[in-house]
């Protein structure tokens, strides 16, 4: 299964108010697993990006006036995505302009949802936490994703940070944890789900217990003792005939 994690930058919100892209990042992921080929762009808008918007993403001016225009990457851009199933956060923004583009150009390019299939991870993200925030630093902090090079927006760090999200939320501890049955390729789910979370940079916490804490613990631990006649296993001594 071939799906392409992307997202864009923009010199505004709105393409109908003549809005542009200026960058495309594209990272490629096959079977959920990286393949390192991916596809980035910077893209000369034919328009002045306004201040506001490169403070969000730190793209200027200067630095887009010897880029390529829109109609010189078209078809290589369509060619990397095409038969994919693309992953998106908050769809509807990337596809409007990414179609509005295409609609500048000639009738061989049409509607986007025509070669590829679309995943709106925001979405998913508002199905599964309702009433919280679900914008990509939000999800990052809530699945422990070290997103700390995220200073500015960049299409292509945003795409690969994505990747991460999407993996988690579509993968996630629970099957590590509840489900060791096999898949389609003979290896458990519990496998994939550990390869997942080391191949693609997933940082988990590590929460360790306080001293009152552990206090607290060995307390419990007594009471109980004393109450079941000293038969609370976790403070008998390990059994040498057991290892």
């Amino acid at each position: 299964m071939r799906q392409i994690i992307l997202d864009t930058e923009t010199t505004g919100i709105e393409p109908k108010a003549g809005h542009r892209i200026i960058e495309i990042g594209c990272v490629e992921m096959i079977n959920r697993r990286l393949t390192g080929n991916n596809y980035h762009q910077y893209i000369q808008p034919e328009r002045e990006v306004p201040q506001e918007a490169i403070e969000i993403h730190g793209i200027t001016n200067e630095f887009l006036a010897d880029k390529p225009l829109f109609a010189a990457i078209a078809d290589d851009f369509l060619a990397f995505i095409k038969g994919a199933e693309l992953i998106i956060h908050n769809a509807a923004f990337d596809i409007g302009f990414i179609n509005h583009e295409f609609k500048q150009l000639d009738s061989r390019f049409t509607d986007i949802r025509d070669y590829c299939s679309v995943v709106d991870t925001l979405a998913m993200a508002r199905k599964k936490h309702p009433g919280q925030k679900n914008n990509l630093n939000a999800l990052c902090k809530r699945y422990f994703i070290d997103n700390s090079k995220r200073e500015l927006h960049g299409a292509l760090l945003d795409s690969e940070i994505l990747a991460d999200v999407y993996l988690i939320m579509t993968g996630g501890q629970s099957k590590l944890l509840l489900d060791s049955s096999v898949d389609d390729d003979g290896g458990s789910n519990s496998e994939n789900v550990i390869h997942r979370l080391d191949t693609h940079r997933v940082k988990l916490r590590i929460v360790r217990s306080t001293e009152d804490e552990l206090k607290a613990h060995e307390d419990q631990l007594a009471i109980m003792d004393k109450k079941s006649g000293g038969n609370v296993v976790w403070l008998r001594p390990p059994d040498p005939g057991s290892e």
